[in-house]
């Protein structure tokens, strides 16, 4: 068997949960199948069962379209690039709106199933008319055509389950199938050097709440930078957060930081996505992991944190309520959502709800290590890469015998 993995993050370029998510998966289903992925870039890889090819959008929109649409028809003309020579492929597995037309259009010319990952909805992540300014009509568009299309759509959560019903009631429930993210767990360990926190001016003497991953509306790291003030003064704060979806949002929280400094002078804001290993020794000595996302169908951090035995105050949305067990390996924080914005609607509430169990972990060195080795404990249990494979080639071979069988 061989897939053809499509996906807009790959090594070297990855920003986000779903970018880690393939990087993984493709190399662990690559112990047992053929995998070819295509990408965004310039990648160009063979390395036993596993081969990346990288692309680049067509030139004549990359260099000659303005406004905030223009990443949308870059998806739109790379789809159609990566789709026009696929040899030897008997399926097709897409990651994310960026890549799912290709996947809807291998099914229609090479006749193979097509599997859909879906790590987000577009329905429900009305900010991202701030980023992609028009085209978000045109994301929102190549997503649902090809979620409705979709052989069969994994869903990483069954909360992200429940959103694809909600958001696209006509897809059939028995499409959906749940198989959750995972983690290398020989990779993401407590670890104890600190180089990384004396590079970026943290104190390892001092405890520190973290945070790490993008500063975009769906993260909620404004509304952590709002609830330091209902922290002790003292209190070393840790944004390891880059890549702003717009500069709008990176000039707002350049602004909170700024004011949260003048009482709490503790904050260091790494402003760069750091690497693997540096983003491991933050999770190994940190005190509180803190994930505020105000929409997230999984949360992948939560696991690398986990698995660095990090205890976690994280917001009680979508897949990380099946991730964090709430006084177990740390505690959920649940707020009421508009329902247009998903944001909080009481955000002062929400900033006040996030600091109380930070200060609460602050104080408990004890609960601290026990919630951080329930946590590691947990990932091993439930969320290793080899299951999570051995699921994903499961659905696969029963696609592609349901195809043969309808064609006999």
């Amino acid at each position: 068997m061989r897939v053809g993995l499509f996906t807009k993050e790959y090594p070297p370029q990855v920003y986000g949960g779903a970018g880690v998510h393939v990087d993984y998966l493709s190399r662990e289903l690559a112990k047992k199948i053929g995998v070819e992925v295509h990408c965004w870039g310039t990648q160009n890889a063979d390395e036993g069962m596993l081969h990346v090819r990288g692309a680049e959008p067509w030139a004549e929109i990359s260099n000659g379209t303005e406004g905030k649409f223009k990443g949308a028809l870059e998806a739109f003309s790379l789809n159609l690039t990566q789709v026009k020579a696929l040899q030897g492929i008997d399926i097709v597995h897409t990651h994310t709106w960026y890549v799912s037309m290709a996947g809807y259009l291998a099914k229609k010319l090479y006749g193979v199933p097509f599997v859909l990952t879906t790590h987000s909805l577009e329905p429900l992540r009305a900010w991202k008319a701030e980023q992609l300014g028009s085209g978000y009509a045109m994301s929102s568009w190549m997503e649902r055509t090809a979620v409705l299309d979709a052989d069969a759509i994994i869903a990483v959560s069954q909360g992200t389950k429940a959103d694809i019903l909600k958001a696209y009631p006509d897809v059939e429930p028995g499409r959906i199938h749940v198989i959750y993210n995972g983690i290398d767990l020989a990779e993401y360990q407590k670890i104890s050097e600190t180089k990384a926190l004396t590079d970026y001016g943290v104190d390892p003497a001092v405890p520190y709440v973290l945070f790490v991953g993008r500063i975009t509306r769906q993260k909620g790291v404004t509304h952590l930078v709002d609830a330091i003030s209902h922290l002790p003064p003292d209190t070393q704060v840790v944004l390891c957060a880059g890549a702003p979806d717009t500069p709008e949002i990176a000039g707002e929280l350049r602004n909170k930081v700024e004011k949260a400094r003048q009482h709490h002078p503790r904050i260091v804001w790494i402003e760069k996505m750091v690497t693997k290993l540096e983003a491991i020794q933050l999770y190994s000595h940190a005190r509180v992991f803190c994930c505020p996302s105000v929409y997230e169908p999984f949360g992948i951090i939560n696991l690398e944190a986990m698995a660095c035995r990090a205890p976690v105050v994280a917001s009680a949305t979508g897949g990380i309520k099946e991730v964090v067990v709430d006084g177990e390996t740390g505690y959920l924080v649940p707020f009421e959502q508009n329902p247009l914005t998903s944001f909080p609607s009481d955000p002062e509430k929400f900033a006040r709800d996030l600091a109380a169990p930070i200060n609460a972990l602050l104080n408990d060195n004890e609960k601290c290590r026990r919630f951080g080795d329930a946590g590691r404990k947990r990932v091993e249990e439930i969320f290793s890469w080899t299951a999570i494979a051995q699921q994903t080639i499961d659905l696969y071979e029963s696609l592609i015998k349901q195809r043969k069988t309808a064609a006999n």
